[in-house]
């Protein structure tokens, strides 16, 4: 968005440093930037001083005090849930900038946090996404439990906000947020400033949001006989991030170094693994981090809707919030997302439809017809079901959400492979609704992607995935399928380290001859002792499917052994199914071997979980 004189206070010289400006700052840079000018309108409507510089927030201790001066609330308390790293990651954009306006701030994953404090905060702010079916991450689960059980305290006086991430895909978007917003006013909190819903394209409302923040802490100044300029000092000083040259914003194009089938001959199914160099990018990563990778449609669906439509394929359209621009058919090739329907863009599709049946789709009162129809059907379905249209090539960038990246568990150790990171993707495949379907990453990856090519891409990391401190400890990896790569990248680790600790491997797939992925990394693994046991379980190769979790349940005994001995259990794979029924068979072993009851057992699992010691990567 371009600031013009007619539509700000600026004068025309203002605006144009201005609009050069903002498109240059990183996210990190925009937060702080918010802080600051938060703190400076503080100091410059309270004290006598020289004019501060954006360069220089060191100048702000300088100033001389007059006998009032304003003084923000002191302390606050920013909560997150996270089980990919987003909310944590703004969590830390949040507190960075509200130190700087010189606030004490306690940081904090839900599970580590002592819920008898929560009585005596005055500010709180939640950061959440929403994991599943509208369920909490797994780092929320305790204290969402306990928020909304009869021991959550009355919480009169307090101010608090959330920021909740989803996606418009799912049909419990960003519920989980809903729950924190609703129950903390229950409880008799106040919101200082509205609870925002993010989807994946969440940077721009993160932002607002955080900012948002700021303005309504900043104003909720009360008077005070002092302030030190000492307190600001500090804060600034903590609030200095170095942001990685390439992010989410600003992906790196990355030469694809190697793109193989880990399939055998016969196979019903596809899985790359993809080698990626990272050589002069100067990003690095960790085992438990994924990638994630903007892709590109598939050129023959951008085709048939530009078809459809009777557009001519080199118009320009808008295709970013800034005002860039792209001819058409690049624009559904790289910019917009085409294959997922949400309720969100079939309600928006409705002004430009002449059938009003699209009208009567999205009514509240058919619910279960909506949910069904976005279920496997992508924008050419839509725009072939509800003809005729009226969507002009300028309406894209209102009518369809950006793009989102795709994100992938690394399978790679960065010490065993310098410069590089290496990825597991399996090609999804499916025929729906009379149509043959692909996954839009795994398509691109497995139909049109060579070494030499080029991949835009960025580094998530995941702290809440992470391979034990002590190299001794035993570690029990459950991974079915593609589920396995961030266990490669465990193992790479902890052989170039030289950890000495046990580990145990429970891998499944279909079948033994064809889909044992990494079969010989495993092999090597067990021959030099940096993999002390592996358990697999291929489900068509016999009678009677078997699955990991079968595997588990086998060794039982020695699994729990293995928990008493200090173990820590890493689940990746399926969320819906796998990682549930994975979560059955420890809670079964753990009360069947250790003499607990159900419920016990639960709670076992749960201190675990609140350890540090049972951590999953489910999707």
């Amino acid at each position: 968005m371009q600031l013009q004189v007619k539509n700000s206070p600026f004068t025309s010289e203002q605006t144009e440093l201005i609009n050069k400006l903002l498109p240059t700052l990183t996210d990190v840079q925009l937060s702080w930037l918010g802080g600051y000018l938060s703190a400076y309108q503080m100091v410059s409507a309270n004290t006598v001083t020289a004019p501060l510089t954006v360069n220089d927030i060191s100048a702000i201790p300088t100033v001389a005090p007059v006998s009032v001066v304003t003084q923000v609330p002191r302390e606050a308390t920013i909560l997150f849930g996270s089980q990919t790293g987003n909310a944590q990651r703004l969590a830390g954009r949040l507190a960075e900038s509200l130190k700087v306006q010189g606030i004490t701030v306690t940081l904090s994953a839900m599970n580590q946090y002592k819920t008898n404090q929560l009585k005596k905060v005055d500010y709180l702010f939640v950061l959440v996404s929403t994991h599943g079916e509208g369920d909490p991450p797994d780092n929320a689960l305790t204290f969402h439990e306990f928020l909304h059980s009869k021991r959550a305290p009355k919480l009169d006086g307090l101010k608090f906000s959330v920021l909740a991430l989803g996606d418009t895909s799912y049909e419990f978007f960003c519920k989980t947020g809903q729950d924190f917003d609703s129950r903390l006013a229950e409880l008799g909190g106040e919101r200082i400033t509205d609870r925002v819903d993010c989807d994946v394209d969440f940077e721009e409302s993160a932002a607002g949001w955080i900012a948002s923040v700021n303005r309504a802490v900043s104003s909720a100044a009360t008077p005070a006989s002092s302030n030190t300029a000492a307190d600001t000092t500090s804060a600034a000083t903590e609030s200095s991030v170095v942001e990685p040259i390439y992010s989410r914003n600003n992906p790196y194009m990355a030469e694809v170094l190697e793109n193989l089938d880990l399939n055998g001959r016969g196979s019903d199914r596809e899985t790359r693994h993809v080698e990626i160099s990272l050589e002069d990018s100067d990003l690095t990563y960790s085992p438990g981090d994924a990638v994630g990778i903007y892709p590109q449609n598939d050129p023959t669906l951008v085709d048939e809707l530009i078809s459809l439509l009777k557009w001519n394929p080199e118009e320009v359209v808008v295709t970013g919030k800034n005002g860039e621009t792209s001819s058409m058919r690049d624009a559904l090739l790289h910019y917009f997302e085409i294959t997922v329907l949400t309720k969100p863009l079939l309600e928006k599709a409705v002004a430009f439809s002449g059938n009003d049946k699209l009208a009567e789709l999205v009514n509240p009162d058919n619910k279960e017809a909506l949910r069904s129809y976005v279920k496997a059907r992508d924008l050419l379905d839509l725009l072939r079901d509800f003809q005729p249209w009226t969507i002009a090539p300028g309406d894209l960038s209102t009518l369809l959400r950006k793009l989102p990246p795709r994100l992938y568990s690394i399978a790679s150790s960065l010490n065993a492979h310098p410069d590089e990171v290496h990825l597991t993707i399996r090609k999804v495949e499916y025929e729906a609704h009379d149509r043959k379907r692909k996954g839009v990453t795994s398509g691109y990856i497995a139909e049109r992607l060579v070494p030499g090519d080029k991949l835009p891409i960025f580094i998530q990391q995941n702290p809440n995935f992470k391979p034990p401190v002590n190299p001794d400890s035993p570690v029990i990896m459950i991974g079915p399928g593609t589920g396995v790569a961030p266990f490669r990248a465990f193992l790479e680790d902890r052989e170039e380290l030289g950890a000495t600790g046990k580990s145990w491997l429970f891998y499944g797939d279909r079948h033994f001859v064809t889909d044992f992925l990494y079969q010989t990394d495993w092999q090597r693994m067990l021959k030099v002792g940096v993999l002390s046991k592996l358990d697999v379980a291929f489900s068509r190769d016999t009678e009677e499917k078997v699955y990991v979790q079968q595997r588990m349940l086998e060794h039982g005994e020695e699994v729990y052994n293995w928990l008493q001995d200090g173990a820590h259990v890493y689940v990746c794979g399926d969320e819906k199914y796998m990682a549930h029924d994975v979560q059955a068979a420890l809670i079964e072993i753990i009360g069947q071997y250790g003499g607990k009851s159900p419920e016990v057992a639960a709670a076992y699992l749960s201190e675990l979980q609140e350890q540090g010691r049972y951590q999953r990567d489910v999707y």
